[in-house]
């Protein structure tokens, strides 16, 4: 016959066990995986046989719970849906970058052609290829009509001419009046520019880019 002395151990022992395998099933939902933190969206838990780590992106990316196994799971803005987990640790600025790492404008609404790529703290200034400005939405160089902090107009110094009432053409062109490879796209009524290539100049009467010996006053 057991003795109380012998079932209360045995007791105490199973609720110990209950408690461990509690507390695992709270921490890891499977023996191996990376699972998010309540409330925080650079946080995550990562599970190793079983055991849980806790385990903070660097200062400027947040945790994909839907990064692949073998990826790092810490990752641009971008790229990442917290849903509701909105808390971030406090940022780590440097002289040149708001964060450790990430994306960032240079200039203003008037000079949106460059963007920094900060790298642990190290700002690096890029370039957007000619006429493009970056976009922070898409961290992509776009058409400076499609990014919504930057004043085309201001940024490419043209504006398009307003069309004769009754004659609304959806793309018109232009050559720049100082560069005969320069050439600027309306789009509506919003600019762009484009430039033709190495002896080559903008035709307008053909609306293209023309060999320089065939366009008045461009033969090189």
């Amino acid at each position: 016959m057991m003795s109380f002395s012998t079932v209360v151990p045995v007791v105490a022992a199973v609720s110990v066990a209950l408690f461990c395998i509690h507390a695992n099933s709270q921490s890891c939902p499977e023996k191996n995986g990376r699972y998010p933190v309540s409330d925080e969206c650079d946080a995550y838990i990562e599970c190793v046989d079983g055991i849980a780590e806790r385990k903070l992106c660097p200062d400027g990316l947040l945790f994909n719970e839907n990064a692949r196994i073998f990826s790092y799971p810490c990752q641009y803005p971008i790229d990442v849906d917290c849903g509701r987990r909105g808390r971030t640790q406090p940022a780590i600025p440097t002289e040149s970058c708001p964060h450790q790492f990430g994306y960032y404008r240079v200039g203003d609404r008037s000079h949106c052609g460059q963007f920094m790529n900060c790298d642990n703290g190290v700002g690096h200034v890029l370039d957007c290829p000619y006429g493009l400005a970056f976009n922070i939405a898409t961290y992509q160089c776009d058409w400076p009509d499609l990014v919504e902090d930057c004043d085309a107009e201001a940024f490419l110094g043209f504006r398009c001419p307003p069309q004769a009432e009754g004659l609304v053409a959806p793309i018109r062109f232009y050559r720049s009046p100082d560069d005969c490879r320069k050439y600027f796209i309306c789009v509506g009524d919003r600019p762009r520019v484009n430039l033709c290539g190495p002896d080559y100049a903008f035709n307008p009467l053909i609306n293209a880019c023309d060999g320089a010996e065939n366009v008045t006053g461009c033969a090189i």
